[in-house]
């Protein structure tokens, strides 16, 4: 893990493109936030989890609309690729996007533009992206069931997280340091772990 905290600050200046890997639970956010913090964008983190969207919603969430676009467009709405505009992009589950949104993303990302749905302007914007995802994509890529282009273009650094039981090592200090947390807020004083807990 230390490793990879190395990394994410060496990376973290540059504007590259960086995809995380790893399951469920393996501090995915937590990570992209780091890399957010350690860069020189000084703007909101703004995150989105792709896959629990629907996909008619998604692409309005991510691009924006305009007034009347569709059924329940009452006002213009900005898009979080727009909102994020000078900051990071965080899309978590990126490998449950369908084929036609990963093309309009791929567009977005080489373009450094995006188009409101129902909208002819085009708005430059100025994001990192950071995606996640608990699939592999490689393979997915093989199967057609993800964008070989976009596949390259999200993972200029890719930064696999290994899950916690190949970690040993890290689980008693997280342990202390949920124990701590816990403590603060509870307003309990603790000393530690047994031996036995430990």
């Amino acid at each position: 893990l230390l490793r990879i905290c190395r990394t994410i600050e060496k990376v973290a200046p540059s504007n590259a493109s960086v995809l995380l890997l790893g399951e469920s639970g393996t501090g995915k956010e937590v990570l992209a936030l780091a890399l957010h913090h350690a860069s020189k964008r000084s703007g909101k983190f703004v995150a989105i989890n792709c896959a629990a969207i629907p996909e008619n919603l998604l692409e309005s969430e991510l691009f924006g609309h305009e007034k009347g676009s569709f059924t329940g467009a009452e006002a213009r709405k900005t898009g979080l690729f727009e909102a994020a505009s000078g900051s990071t992009l965080f899309l978590d589950e990126i490998g449950d996007l369908t084929l036609p949104l990963q093309g309009k993303i791929l567009r977005a990302l080489q373009e450094r533009e995006v188009r409101r749905v129902g909208g002819n302007e085009t708005i430059p914007i100025d994001v990192r992206v950071v995606a996640a995802t608990n699939r592999d994509l490689a393979r997915d890529v093989e199967t057609g069931h993800f964008r070989k282009d976009l596949y390259y273009r999200l993972r200029v650094i890719e930064i696999p997280i290994p899950p916690l039981r190949e970690r040993p090592e890290d689980v008693l200090p997280l342990a202390r340091a949920l124990l701590i947390d816990a403590a603060e807020r509870m307003r309990v004083k603790v000393s530690g772990f047994t031996p036995e807990t430990r």
